[in-house]
C-alpha cells in the first residue's frame, strides 16, 4: 500500500490531478476528481472505476478512510501518499480530509440508459442547459430523495463532473441514473414511454397543485436558470405549471423549485412506495 511520499507539486501525477480541475482536461481524459471521504466512499461502493487515490497521511485520520485506501490498494489501484503541502495544493475544500480519487467518467445516452432506467419508470426530472453545477448536484440529490427514477440533462450546459456538482450531489451522482441527450431526442423517447412532460414557467396559468389528481408517469422539465424553457420547448410539454409566488421574489432557485415539484409529483405517482427494478 505505502509507496514513497510525493513532496513536489511538479510530480506528473499531481500535475494530472490538478489539470482535472479544468473542464477541458476532464473532457479529453474522461477522468474527474472526487474529493472527500464520503464522496470517494460512495464512488467505490457504487463500483465506479477508480484510477488512483491520492491521500495525505498527516490529514487522513478516519479509520474508514484508511480501510478504504487499503482496500483499493489490494485491488491494484494506485494509492499514492502526498505531503500535506502538496495535497493541500490540490484540495478545493478548506480543512481538507486528506483523500482525493481520480475516477473514470460514465457517459449515459438514452440508448445506453435502457439497461439503467427501471421498467416501471414513474418519475424523473429533466434540466435544459443548466448553468450552475451546484444546482445540478442539488437536483440530483433531490431526485434520489424523492424516489425518482433518473435525471436527464438536455442540450448540454454545465459539466456534470464539475467538483461543485459532485459535492452538492452528496454522492448521489454515483447511484442516480444521469442521462445526457438532445431535447428533441428526449421528447421522442418520452413519447415512446407514454410519459407526461410537466414543464415549468413563472408565467404558466396552472398551479402545480392542479396535478394532484393525476398519477400518470411524468418527467418534470425545467429550463435553464437564466432563460427558462423556450416557447418551442414549452410547447413540447403536455402541461405547464407554476409555483405561486406570494412575496416580492419573482422566482425560486432552480434546485428549490425542483425539490417542491418533485415531491409533489412523487406523491401523485406513488414514487415513495414503489418497488424499483432495473431493466
Amino acid at each position: 500500500m505505502f509507496t514513497e511520499l510525493i513532496t513536489s507539486r511538479g510530480n506528473p501525477l499531481v500535475k494530472q490531478a490538478r489539470a482535472l480541475r479544468q473542464r477541458k482536461a476532464r473532457q479529453e481524459s474522461g477522468l474527474f476528481l472526487v474529493e472527500g471521504i464520503h464522496h470517494v466512499g460512495e464512488a467505490v461502493e457504487a463500483g465506479w472505476d477508480v484510477e488512483a487515490i491520492l491521500y495525505a497521511p498527516e490529514r487522513l485520520t478516519s479509520d474508514f478512510a484508511l480501510r478504504l485506501v487499503k482496500g483499493q490498494s489490494r485491488r491494484g489501484v494506485r494509492c499514492q501518499p502526498l505531503s500535506a503541502e502538496v495535497f493541500d495544493s490540490l484540495a478545493e475544500k478548506d480543512n481538507p480530509q486528506g483523500l482525493i480519487a481520480i475516477v473514470r467518467q460514465r457517459a449515459w445516452t438514452l440508448r445506453q440508459a435502457q439497461g439503467l432506467l427501471p421498467l416501471n419508470f414513474r418519475l424523473g426530472a429533466a434540466l435544459v442547459s443548466p448553468q450552475d453545477p451546484g444546482n445540478l448536484g442539488a437536483v440530483l440529490r433531490t431526485v434520489d430523495a424523492a424516489g425518482a427514477d433518473g435525471l436527464f440533462v438536455l442540450e448540454g450546459g454545465v459539466d456534470i463532473y464539475h467538483s461543485s456538482c459532485i459535492r452538492a450531489s452528496m454522492g448521489t451522482i454515483f447511484t442516480t441514473p444521469l442521462v445526457q441527450a438532445g431535447f428533441d431526442e428526449f421528447v421522442t423517447w418520452a413519447r415512446g414511454k407514454n410519459l407526461r412532460l410537466v414543464g415549468t414557467s413563472a408565467r404558466a396559468s396552472a398551479n402545480y397543485r392542479t396535478l394532484a389528481a393525476d398519477a400518470q408517469p411524468s418527467v418534470l422539465v425545467l429550463g435553464s436558470e437564466q432563460k427558462g424553457l423556450t416557447p418551442e420547448q414549452a410547447a413540447a410539454c403536455d402541461v405547464m405549471v407554476s409555483l405561486p409566488m406570494r412575496g416580492r421574489a419573482s422566482s425560486l432557485n432552480l434546485a428549490v423549485a425542483a425539490g417542491i415539484l418533485l415531491y409533489a409529483l412523487g406523491d401523485m405517482s406513488g414514487s415513495f412506495s414503489k418497488d424499483k427494478g432495473p431493466v
